[in-house]
């Protein structure tokens, strides 16, 4: 199973064994290490991948989960 956990001001971080990223003409990307973390802010020189543009730039994300068991707490 794969997760994906969108990280506050920051990139999404893709975790899982059975995890393919594929580009829009189905072209497979090598994925070198696992966890790999992908660009939210649109501004990496390596996109789709996070190159830690975002913290240079002040990214500041609005998303958030909601629901009953969300609760919104600081970053890690």
């Amino acid at each position: 199973m794969a997760t994906i956990k969108v990280r506050q001001n920051g990139s999404l971080l893709v975790d899982g064994e059975d995890v393919t990223l594929v580009d829009w003409n189905g072209n497979e990307y090598a994925l070198a290490k696992r966890p790999f973390a992908l660009c939210r802010c649109g501004h990496s020189t390596n996109k789709p991948f996070c190159d830690g543009t975002h913290s240079k730039i002040g990214f500041e994300a609005g998303e958030a989960a909601v629901g009953p068991e969300a609760r919104d707490r600081p970053a890690e």
